[in-house]
């Protein structure tokens, strides 16, 4: 298991971790206008858990309580021969905010990359998030200006 020597409390989150990530899963899909689904972020946690398809880091604060995560996706590159890891989902309670504990999700996943050998790590973020470019930005991380994002929904 990985150690973090970081100010924030920050593991490795496993199964056993499920009910604890749920609420903030939740509030994380709230905070990008989805609807509250409790049950549905617990399979889903449940389903990356099962599939060993993520790499999930849960920080708590200083009473243990869990207040932020990052969920990490591998994902092969033809281009580069070798694995990427998408940042997909960083989140941190409102009431943790302001504190440092998203800087240090972001550092622990990128320690977390670099010792299982991933060389990149990517991400995506909203437009209007200045607050979260300024911080990716002071941490090291390059906005990617060559590349287009593009999605098409598949109306499943």
């Amino acid at each position: 298991m990985p150690t973090f020597d970081l100010a924030t409390p920050i593991r490795l989150a496993t199964a056993a971790d499920i009910s604890e990530l749920t609420p903030l899963v939740d509030a994380y899909r709230r905070f990008y206008h989805q609807p509250g689904d409790l049950e549905g972020a617990r399979n889903f946690l449940a389903q990356r858990f099962a599939n060993g398809d993520a790499h999930l880091l849960l920080a708590s604060d200083a009473q243990g309580s869990a207040r932020g995560f990052v969920q990490l996706f591998p994902v092969p590159s033809t281009t580069s021969l070798a694995v990427r890891w998408i940042l997909n989902d960083l989140f941190v309670a409102p009431e943790a905010r302001g504190q440092g504990m998203g800087s240090d999700l972001l550092r622990a996943a990128r320690q977390l990359a670099h010792d299982n050998g991933v060389t990149q790590l990517m991400l995506r973020t909203q437009v209007e998030n200045h607050t979260a470019q300024s911080r990716y930005q002071a941490l090291g991380w390059q906005r990617d200006e060559a590349f287009f994002t593009y999605l098409l929904n598949t109306d499943r």
